[in-house]
């Protein structure tokens, strides 16, 4: 499973979220994409002020920090799938 990381560079939160996901990756067993809102103006438009957004295709798990119980969460209910 590829999560998707909407990320700007110049945002610490941003930072944060994505080194707090490195150690899960290998835990859990999924990959993140990360996408620079900044260079996409319908999705910097979408998630502005909510970044970093972490996505599953279209689903919202967490922004601005990372909820790793709603990850874990997510990641168990989609295993069952």
């Amino acid at each position: 499973m590829i999560l998707t990381l909407m990320f700007r560079e110049y945002c610490s939160l941003c930072h944060q979220m994505r080194d707090a996901l490195q150690p899960l990756q290998a835990e859990l067993g999924f990959g993140v994409a990360i996408v620079a809102i900044d260079d996409f103006p319908d999705l910097e438009e979408k998630y502005n002020e909510l970044v970093p957004v972490l996505l599953h295709g279209d689903t919202e798990i967490c922004h601005y920090f990372l909820d790793e119980q709603a990850l874990r969460d997510y990641l168990q209910a989609a295993s069952n799938k």
